[in-house]
Parts: structure tokens; C-alpha cells; sequence
């Protein structure tokens, strides 16, 4: 039995006419007409058929095991030169299952939108863990393990390492491989790597959150062993950068070959659309993590154990751990069917003779080697397959493009709830919503609509490229938003002094006349809001002296406290427990601004994948997609984390002092970290849109009359085939 594929091997088809599709299949015992005018030693002379029309009812199968063409015998001795090659294609298993267990009703999901819907909850869960999930809790991590910002950057980038680790030998062996099946593992992993990342919950003693009400009033017991308040909790830094290799070796595949076996088996037209709604879902995926882990931080870590402090004090600690089970449960599921799938879909080769290269031309010609079927087999040809796309200027530029994008999107979506919660003085669970209601529609919206607009308009890989340029440019003059902050609430001995005037040089100063009776300890961190509207250390640093609770709110109310309200009658002040509330008026237009950068970064994100996949031959595919992970990830995602969060470390006002040893940062100055994070911006922006114009003018297509039969695709129009006016069977939609 015979496919066809492209290659300039002996025993193919040249034709020297165009090809003539008005036939339609042959009936059993019957010839059909030629192809067009033909000699015997040029090509077949029966017709090529597509396996569409049979005779006797069809299976899901029968499309693509039916041959092409059948030759004479006569023509199977005759070798030729170049065109088409048919590859036999006996013994190929296309049903769905594992093993010999294939029932009938699992062949319903043996389509390609079952592996769209499979692969979409794959990359959800991925991108609800990794990118939702742990960029939501690590506000909660670095305050219940005692870990700084860039501890906690390190293991977010921890997965990116962990990926360009496995990609050069993921992409080009799973590349020729049974994609699903590196699939389908690499999901597994990725749910035991979730399961690791919860372990440290259950393997550390329970959180002791020591409440304003016990040590905080002012003349109340303030001694604070330093046997007690020293920790080595920081050394779980390590489970967590392997719960995060585990994430980032489970998704290697996902990204690479979960895009190319989409590609692979749908029309080239509807590509960008399935690869849209693929990432859409990654997108989505945060977005959902930062809801749902959102409402997990309202729940105190220690489930069932009472605690007298409201999820708005510093020290709580939510229940950052749930999610990490659910999702790595939930991806030991998924994992099973996504093994079950073929290494082709039935159908797909139909779709082989129906594409038009669009492979920027080198000028060596080199670039035909890829064509070979053979090529890309062996670990010989590992270094050629490098070569070919180091040679292809337009490849290495979009590469680059997309490491300053990923830089900027690694640091934000990390930082990015840290960043809400210092400016508008948020809590830790208020802030992760706030950024997922950014997220959902300015991520998932954008994502879409890249893939939609490639698909609308037909955009060819230049003019891909361009509207990428022109998607860079907009947020690039979005991101000058950051100019704009909002002020930090004022705090007594942080940013003030208790007296109202400007700290001496900056330094701190939490002790003042007021409160210099109590013996405040600095260890216990418990920010109060006077009625003054000033914020103060703790409420004995605010020199309260009796509890009550608001029976309205649930809140701590402190009284009698002397350093709040000088204007009012000595002792008679009143202080609330938690930050006081920002009542910032650029707020609206900070998110405003901040949803439009979000939207045009994540805009380019499917074009430029789409014009990856498009600059380079049918067999590199997968390989290049994982030479460009390595790339993105080396030079953005693994320094974008740290970077941001040395940068974020660096605006730290005030840091967690326990018995001389520095933990994490309590307050930041929020216009550095506005100006911090406006110079990264402009930075990589300009960067990017610097990358994204030299790859759409070195970008040189193939010429405008590809040969039939030639690699790469399309049925939009721009297709050879389609110049010459087939006339080909019905074809169902995917």
C-alpha cells in the first residue's frame, strides 16, 4: 500500500504537466484517465485519488489506507528520478487505544479536534500550575519557608532549565517519533512533578503564626527566643526547583510536538485557529490558577486549626498546596488517553499534496536537503539539522524576538501579583484575583485572536512577520504606563516618622516616644491601620493596649493606643488590624494600561509561532520549534524570573529581620519598583520590535511557482495545485 510524500528520491513521479485532478476515484477492475499528458517512463497513469470517494461503506480509516495510486507492474520496476514518493504504509496501526485494546467507541475521539480537546486540557493544567498556581502562592512560599525574591525566582526558573535540558532531545527525536506518546508521558510527569511540589506541606511542622493578640499589645510578653524564631525551612527551595523540573521535562512535548501533530493533521488553513485554541487554553490556564489559588489563600494553610488572624495580616498563610494536588491528580488522568492516540491521524496524509512551501530559500540552496524523507532519522544528521537553522536568518531573529517577549512575560506573570499588591496595598489572595481578571480576557483574548487574524486575512509568513512588528510596537507605547504609580500608604518608622515629618537620611526608626515603654520586638511583623490613616509595625508599635474584635468584619480592633491620633486626646486612639486601604486614583488607569500591554504581548504570540513553523522545511518542524524553546527559554525565561526579582529586591523598604538573619521583603517603595519595571519594559520592547523588523527583511520566500507536490501548504488560494483549477473531491471540514 502506497503514500505519497515529498522527496527527491528514485522511484517517484515527475511530471512534466500540470497535475489534473478531474478524475474522480476509481471504481474496482476500472481504469482512470491520466493525469495529463504523460509517457509511460514519466509517471503513473491512473489518477490521484486522495482515498475520498470508495466504493462500499467507509470507515474512519479508509481514507488514508487506501493508496493514491496503484502502479502497473511495468512502472514499479521503472525508476525515476524526482516528484512524489509513495511510502508504503502496510502494518500501520491508525486506530485509537492502547495496544490490542482498541473498542469502537474510543475511534469517536480518533479526530482532530479529540486531540485538540486532550491537548487543551493538558496545556490548561500545564499553564494553571506552573504559570498560575506557583506565581500565585509565592508570596505564601516565601513568607511560610523564609525564602527572598530571588530564591523564589530561582524555582520558577527552575522549569525553564529543566526544558532546555530535555528540548534538543525531545523535539528531534520525538519529532520523528510516536508523538503521542512523548506526549502522553511528559503529561504524567508533569503530574508527578505537581505532587512533589505539595510534599513540603506534609513533611514540615505545623505553621505557628504568632497573632498580634498574643505578643503585639504594647506592655504584652515580647520575648521571642531566637532558637524559636530561626528557621532552616529555606533549604525546601530545593523539593521545589525539582517539582518544577519535573514540570518543565513533562511539558517540553506539549509545546513542541503537541503543535506540530496538530499541524500536521489538519489543513494548513486551519492550523493557525487549532494552534490558537491550544495556547488559548494555556492562556487560560494562569488565569483559572489565579482565581482558584486566589480562593485557596482564604484558607488558612493548617486546615481545621482556629487562628485568630484574618487572611489581610502578613503573617497568614493560605492554603497554597491544594491546588498542586488537584492539578496533579488531574494531569495522571489526562496523560492516559493522550497515549491512546496513533502516530497519524486517519485522513491526515490527504493533506501532504495539498501544501505550498513557504521555507525561507537559502542561498546555497541547502534548505532541500530537509526534503529528504530520510533526513532528520539518525543522530548523524543532528548536526545538519542545527546548521540548516542556524543558517536561516529568518528563524534566528523570530527566535530572538520571542526571548525578549518571554522575558517580560516570565517576570510579570511571577511578579506581576507582587506588583498589584505593593501599589494598591492589597493582600496576597485580593492581588492574585485582581492579575486573573486581567489575565483571562487580555491573555486568552489575545491569544485567540493572533491565530484568528492569520487564518481572516491569509496572512503569508511576511505578512505574518509585519503584524507581529506592528502588535510589538503598540505595547511598546502601552508600556510607558509605568511612569505612573501609586504612593505608599504612609507608615510610622518606614516611611515617616511617628511625629508625621520625613525620616532623617531614610533610615527606619519603628521606635518612637510613643511606643519606646512597650518593648517591640521587630520579629513580629503585624501592620496595623490607625484611625489617623497611618499604617504602623504592629500594634505595639502603634502602642495600642486592648483587644477587641468587630464583630461586623471579623477584624482585630485595637484601643488606647498612644502613638495614633495626636490630634485626639492622649490614649483615646484606635487602630484596625491589616494594611489600610490604598485609595489610589491612577488606579484605574495603571489596570487600564496594564490590560492593553498584556493583550498586545500575548496578540503576536500565535503569528509568531505560526511564522516559525512556516520559515523552515515540513521534516524541521518540530526541531526547530525546540531550538526556539531553548533559545526563549535560555535568554528569557530562566533570567527573566531572577532578574525581575533582584530588581524587586532592590525597592525593598522594609525586610524580615529574624535574629540578624534577612527573610523576605515586608514593604516595597512603589515607585522604584514602577521604574525597575519601566526600564526592563522599554528595554526588551524595543528589543523585540529591533528583532522583529531584520526578520521580515532578510525573510526571502520561495519562489512564486513552487513545484507540485513541493513541502509546505495550503488550500487558501496560494497553492499551486489550486492555480492550475483542479477540480478535487468533497472534502469534509475538520
Amino acid at each position: 500500500m502506497a503514500m505519497p510524500q515529498n522527496s527527491t528520491r528514485e522511484n517517484g513521479f515527475c511530471f512534466t504537466q500540470p497535475l489534473d485532478f478531474s478524475c474522480a476515484s476509481p471504481r474496482a477492475g476500472e481504469a482512470c484517465r491520466p493525469f495529463g499528458a504523460m509517457s509511460a517512463s514519466d509517471g503513473c497513469s491512473t489518477p490521484l485519488s486522495n482515498g475520498i470517494t470508495s466504493s462500499g461503506a467507509p470507515s474512519p480509516s479508509d481514507s488514508c489506507a487506501r493508496p493514491l495510486c496503484t502502479p502497473t507492474r511495468a512502472e514499479e520496476e521503472t525508476p525515476f528520478e524526482e516528484g512524489i514518493k509513495y511510502v508504503s504504509a502496510e502494518g500501520e496501526d491508525l486506530a485509537c487505544g492502547w495496544g490490542g485494546f482498541t473498542p469502537g467507541c474510543l475511534q469517536l475521539c480518533n479526530t482532530s479536534k479529540g486531540v485538540l480537546f486532550f491537548l487543551c486540557v493538558a496545556s490548561f493544567l500545564q499553564g494553571m500550575t506552573v504559570n498560575g498556581f506557583i506565581n500565585t502562592v509565592i508570596t505564601s512560599i516565601e513568607r511560610r519557608f523564609d525564602l527572598r525574591s530571588y530564591q523564589s525566582g530561582l524555582i520558577a526558573s527552575s522549569y525553564d532549565i529543566a526544558a532546555c535540558v530535555c528540548l534538543t532531545f525531545v523535539s528531534y527525536f520525538g519529532g520523528n517519533g510516536h508523538k503521542p506518546r512523548w506526549l502522553g508521558w511528559g503529561v504524567l510527569l508533569m503530574g508527578l512533578g505537581s505532587l512533589l511540589f505539595a510534599l513540603p506541606h506534609f513533611t514540615t511542622g505545623q505553621y505557628e503564626a504568632r497573632s498580634a493578640a498574643q505578643v503585639g499589645v504594647c506592655g504584652g510578653n515580647q520575648s521571642l527566643p531566637c532558637s524559636q524564631a530561626a528557621s532552616s525551612l529555606s533549604g525546601y527551595r530545593f523539593v521545589f526547583m525539582l517539582g518544577q523540573f519535573l514540570h518543565g521535562v513533562g511539558a517540553t512535548p506539549l509545546y513542541t510536538l503537541g503543535v506540530t501533530y496538530l499541524d500536521e493533521n489538519v489543513k494548513t488553513n486551519y492550523s493557525p485557529v487549532y494552534i490558537a485554541v491550544f495556547y488559548t487554553a494555556a492562556i487560560l490556564g494562569p488565569a483559572a490558577g489565579y482565581l482558584v489559588g486566589g480562593m485557596f489563600l482564604n484558607i488558612y494553610t493548617e486546615i481545621g486549626r482556629e487562628i485568630d488572624i484574618a487572611p489581610e495580616n502578613t503573617l497568614w498563610v493560605g492554603a497554597w498546596w491544594i491546588g498542586f494536588l488537584g492539578a496533579g491528580a488531574a494531569s495522571l488522568l489526562i496523560s492516559i488517553p493522550i497515549l491512546g492516540y496513533p502516530q497519524r491521524l486517519p485522513g491526515s496524509q490527504r493533506y501532504i499534496v495539498m501544501r505550498v512551501s513557504e521555507a525561507h530559500q537559502l542561498k546555497d540552496g541547502s534548505h532541500q536537503k530537509a526534503s529528504d524523507p530520510d533526513f532528520g532519522k539518525t543522530v548523524k544528521d543532528l548536526p545538519r539539522s542545527v546548521l540548516l537553522l542556524l543558517k536561516n536568518p529568518t528563524f534566528i531573529f523570530l527566535c530572538l524576538a520571542g526571548a525578549t517577549e518571554a522575558t517580560l512575560i516570565a517576570g510579570m506573570s511571577t511578579f506581576g501579583p507582587k506588583f498589584l499588591e505593593s501599589q494598591f496595598s492589597l493582600s496576597a489572595s485580593e492581588a492574585a484575583t485582581f492579575f486573573g481578571y486581567l489575565v483571562v480576557p487580555a491573555g486568552g483574548g489575545g491569544t485567540f485572536l493572533g491565530g484568528f487574524l492569520v487564518n481572516k486575512f491569509k496572512l503569508r509568513c511576511s505578512g505574518i512577520i509585519k503584524l507581529c512588528l506592528l502588535c510589538t510596537v503598540f505595547s511598546l507605547l502601552a508600556i510607558f504606563v509605568f511612569f505612573i504609580h501609586c504612593p505608599n500608604m504612609p507608615m510610622a518608622g518606614v516611611t515617616q516618622m511617628y511625629d508625621g515629618s520625613a525620616l532623617p537620611g531614610g533610615h527606619l526608626n519603628l521606635t518612637g516616644a510613643c511606643n519606646a515603654q512597650c518593648g517591640c520586638l521587630q520579629e513580629t511583623y503585624s501592620p496595623v491601620c490607625g484611625t489617623d490613616g497611618i499604617m504602623y509595625y504592629s500594634p505595639c508599635h502603634a502602642g495600642c493596649k486592648r483587644v477587641s474584635e468587630n464583630l461586623r468584619n471579623g477584624k482585630k480592633v485595637y484601643h488606647e493606643c498612644s502613638c495614633v491620633g495626636k490630634t485626639l486626646l492622649p490614649g483615646s486612639g484606635k487602630a484596625e488590624a491589616g494594611k489600610c486601604t490604598s485609595s489610589c486614583v491612577k488606579k484605574p488607569l495603571l489596570l487600564c494600561f496594564m490590560f492593553v500591554v498584556i493583550l498586545f504581548t500575548f496578540l503576536s504570540s500565535i503569528p509568531a509561532l505560526t511564522a516559525t513553523l512556516r520559515c523552515v522545511s515540513d521534516r524541521q518542524r518540530s526541531f526547530a520549534l525546540g531550538i526556539q524553546w531553548i533559545v526563549v527559554r535560555t535568554l528569557g525565561g530562566i533570567p527573566g524570573p531572577i532578574a525581575f526579582g533582584s530588581m524587586i529586591d532592590k525597592s525593598c523598604l522594609l525586610w524580615q529581620d529574624q535574629c540578624g538573619e534577612q527573610g523576605s521583603c515586608y514593604i516595597y517603595q512603589n515607585s522604584a519598583m514602577s521604574r525597575y519595571t519601566l526600564v526592563a519594559g522599554l528595554a526588551y520592547k524595543v528589543l523585540g520590535t529591533t528583532f522583529f523588523i531584520v526578520a521580515c527583511l532578510l525573510y526571502k520566500p520561495p519562489p512564486a511557482e513552487s513545484a507540485p507536490g513541493s513541502s509546505d501548504a495550503s488550500e487558501n488560494g496560494t497553492s499551486d495545485l489550486q492555480e492550475h483549477k483542479p477540480s478535487l473531491p468533497a472534502e469534509e471540514d475538520i
